[in-house]
């Protein structure tokens, strides 16, 4: 096993532990917020933990760029959907996905009324959530066409 392949598996591998946390987190966000319930530090450690799962992804997913065969560089790259997807449209979407996960994270922080907090979580979250299902859908469709 090569360096790329370890890397690649260990991305392809992580994604449902990011995933796992950030459905647990949503969920209990929705719930918090829609059931005027209070902010625990269970609430915090699970938004603090989908959020450095996602960090620790994106970590990875750096490394796994620079050893990839699929990213290239040349005259080609946005003419290949293969190439393309993987040298620019993955990343760009997955650090815009991540921005808005991490001002959630940090905008909840400094609200104090619990159904507040919980209801930055829950949007910010979801919707960075649905960007990176979204990108891995796109992506799978352009791919194997």
């Amino acid at each position: 096993m090569n360096a790329y392949s370890f890397v690649q598996q260990l991305h392809s591998g992580f994604r449902y532990i990011v995933l796992v946390l950030f459905i647990y987190t949503i969920l209990m966000a929705f719930l918090g917020w829609l059931g005027k319930r209070p902010y625990t530090n269970g609430n915090r450690l699970s938004n603090l933990f989908a959020l450095i799962s996602a960090h620790t992804q994106l970590l990875i997913g750096i490394v796994l760029y620079f050893l990839s065969p699929l990213v290239a560089f040349n005259s080609t790259t946005m003419k290949d959907p293969v190439t393309r997807y993987f040298t620019v449209e993955h990343w760009v979407m997955m650090v815009i996905a991540l921005v808005l996960i991490t001002i959630g994270h940090s905008k909840s922080k400094k609200v104090v009324l619990p159904e507040r907090k919980h209801k930055t979580i829950a949007l910010f979250y979801t919707v960075g959530l649905l960007i990176i299902i979204g990108t891995l859908a796109v992506g799978k469709i352009s791919i194997f066409k």
